[in-house]
């Protein structure tokens, strides 16, 4: 591809002459469709738009850990939700899909993003004898979108987004084509800058915060500072689901925007239904966190109250997130194991999954609720609540302490001791080891690192509800905690580890122990 003429050392080449198409933010003259008729006069169209329709496409990428982030080698692609968007974009049939695409998946959009809009725009514009009218919001909410994100573009982008301005008509000093020029001029410094920050208002700054690259090495902080920044009207239930969401991705169990979150459903109660609400809710079960805001609680059973019949699924999710925090109201109970809410649910395509959650919730009722008098789970509707590992144990196993723990106690016990990968009832499977010897069924738990919140003191909500079901059903359960099982060097080391645990209990051991 021949250099745009945005490179450095050249200056970016001005609109043709007579053409009266203002930049972004500033007044249109005579109408909206100005930027139509420069793309399209007779003095133009053969320039422009050949240059601006005959620009390969944009090949999908994903920016580095810092903000100059270069292509990989090879231009390799980034399959995924990056890659996802970029079809959306290139498919847009009109330039305002193109900047509600933008405007709906802001920790989607990568810089890349901007220039596929941009070509995409100059293609819809092009593409017609006589193209659809534009409205001048549209091009100038986008205009503005690359403003804002220009700082974090690399020098690839900020050349072919210039080059692609000035194709479609942006003056060259109107707003958008100098941001992208000082942009540029900023790159051609041997040190990279301080990085510019947009300047963003409000929830606009959280959702930047979440998805920038600087926060995983600081959330929390990064995180605090943008919500307190943010004044309450501009806390939408979109903001909100966004940071429950990421809090509960990444297990971070931070008191100050889990109460935020609390008080927000609180505040916003009337103006939130169940599918939203559920959302809100994941990140207390699974960090294990209950909110000290007093009304928290009553919120939720008056939601479920009001909500229970029109979103079934949404229901139960809230009542597994209250069943790790052992807040089951007994109402919104009584209301699921109803034969009319089993009968409803069975038809559905959330049936068998459902029948899992309501397993569990039977077993918790079981368990943990002895006050509680109302109807309950038929038994010929049960179902194993965890067939199989769960996926974040399967997906790190390569990572767990399990195979050599295995190893250690077949080797001290002999293999007819121990069971491993046992599926105990109601359904858990503990893909753990249990081992038979002086007592019954005793239950050796892997407590691995990614079992806690992020902080590494907690267990994960899930985690602990395990772990309090197999206590109450009798077996004597032995932790093994990461931080010891990561200190044993080799296996010797850790059969004396385990020794050393089986001892404490009482048990006896076969070949080596004697």
């Amino acid at each position: 591809m021949r250099r745009p003429r945005g490179e450095p050392g050249s200056r970016a080449p001005r609109p043709t002459e007579g053409a009266i198409c203002a930049g972004p933010g500033e007044s249109w003259s005579p109408s909206p469709n100005s930027m139509l008729r420069v793309l399209l006069s007779a003095q133009a169209s053969s320039a422009r738009l050949s240059g601006l329709l005959l620009l390969p496409p944009v090949q999908p990428y994903c920016l580095g850990p810092s903000k100059w982030g270069d292509r990989p080698p090879g231009g390799g692609s980034h399959v995924g939700p990056v890659q996802g968007l970029q079809r959306l974009l290139e498919q847009a049939r009109s330039p305002g899909e193109l900047l509600r695409w933008l405007g709906q998946n802001p920790t989607k959009v990568h810089a890349h993003h901007y220039l596929v809009a941009l070509r995409r725009l100059g293609q819809l514009l092009g593409s017609q004898p006589r193209p659809p009218p534009v409205e001048q919001a549209t091009l100038q909410d986008l205009s503005q979108l690359i403003i804002r994100n220009c700082p974090s573009f690399d020098i690839h982008t900020i050349h072919v987004c210039l080059h692609l301005a000035v194709l479609l008509g942006f003056p060259s000093d109107g707003p958008l084509v100098r941001a992208l020029e000082q942009e540029r001029r900023c790159r051609l410094h041997s040190k990279p800058p301080p990085s510019p920050q947009p300047v963003l208002h409000g929830g606009q700054r959280l959702e930047a915060a979440l998805s920038c690259p600087r926060f995983l090495r600081h959330p929390q902080q990064h995180l605090i500072r943008s919500l307190a920044e943010a004044r309450p009207e501009e806390l939408t239930p979109q903001v909100m689901v966004l940071l429950a969401q990421h809090l509960a991705r990444h297990r971070l169990r931070e008191p100050q925007l889990l109460e935020a979150i609390a008080h927000f459903l609180v505040v916003q109660e009337a103006q939130l239904n169940s599918k939203v609400v559920q959302k809100l809710v994941l990140p207390f079960g699974r960090l294990n966190y209950l909110p000290l805001e007093e009304q928290f609680m009553p919120c939720l059973e008056r939601i479920l109250a009001r909500e229970a019949g029109v979103a079934p699924l949404a229901t139960v999710n809230i009542l597994m997130s209250l069943c790790q925090l052992r807040c089951l109201p007994f109402r919104a109970l009584r209301f699921v194991f109803s034969p009319g809410f089993i009968n409803h649910i069975s038809g559905t395509p959330h049936a068998l999954i459902m029948r899992r959650y309501l397993s569990l919730l039977d077993t918790a009722v079981e368990l943990e609720l002895p006050g509680y008098r109302g109807p309950r789970l038929p038994r010929r509707q049960q179902v194993p609540i965890f067939p199989q590992p769960l996926i974040t144990d399967r997906a790190r196993c390569k990572y767990s302490h399990k195979d050599i723990v295995a190893e250690g106690l077949r080797q001290l016990l002999g293999e007819e001791k121990y069971r491993q990968d046992l599926t105990v009832p109601p359904g858990y499977c503990t893909g753990e080891l249990q081992v038979e010897g002086g007592r019954a069924s005793v239950v050796l738990t892997l407590r691995e690192r990614w079992h806690f919140c992020r902080d590494g003191r907690v267990l994960l909500g899930s985690r602990a509800l395990r772990e309090r079901h197999l206590g109450l059903m009798g077996y004597q359960l032995l932790p093994l905690p990461f931080e010891e099982l990561e200190s044993q060097r080799g296996l010797p080391q850790l059969k004396s580890y385990l020794r050393q645990k089986l001892q404490a209990l009482g048990l006896r051991w076969g070949p080596e122990g004697g």
